[in-house]
């Protein structure tokens, strides 16, 4: 049996996850907030950088901005996505508003944009408004 290394998307403490717990409410051993959550949380870029860069499972960041249409638009798309895909991938979403060195940083140009880590390194990213199947589609193409 193997586990898996996730970060907390609350405390940011690095937790060793027993495979079979993945789908099974896997909370973080510091502060107990779950740690594969149905609906995707909003972080800030130090935890993602540190989940994309010790997480064994991958990270589908939304680089997204409250003002945007089509952000707005893909937020419950995201949200249904990331429920059909608990225990195969944690999806979780960045203001580039409010951080905007870090969309920067990840060379974010339009938005939304949704980008893949996978054990330290960006995999993949598409730009533009997914549907929920397009989302599933895409991540399950690029596991």
């Amino acid at each position: 049996m193997g586990a898996k290394k996730l970060t907390c998307l609350s405390c940011g403490q690095l937790n060793r996850v027993p495979d079979e717990k993945l789908t099974a409410g896997a909370k973080c051993g510091t502060c107990g907030e779950g740690l594969l959550p149905k609906a995707p949380r909003d972080i800030d870029p130090a935890i993602l950088q540190k989940a994309a860069k010790n997480d064994d499972l991958p990270l589908i960041v939304d680089f997204w901005a409250p003002w945007c249409g089509p952000c707005r638009m893909m937020a419950p798309e995201f949200s249904k996505a990331s429920g059909k895909l608990q225990g195969q991938a944690r999806l979780v979403k960045l203001n580039t508003q409010d951080h905007q060195s870090t969309g920067a940083r990840y060379q974010i140009r339009g938005i939304p944009t949704i980008v893949a880590f996978e054990r330290g390194q960006e995999t993949r990213r598409q730009s533009g408004a997914l549907r929920e199947n397009q989302i599933v589609g895409w991540v399950k193409s690029s596991a």
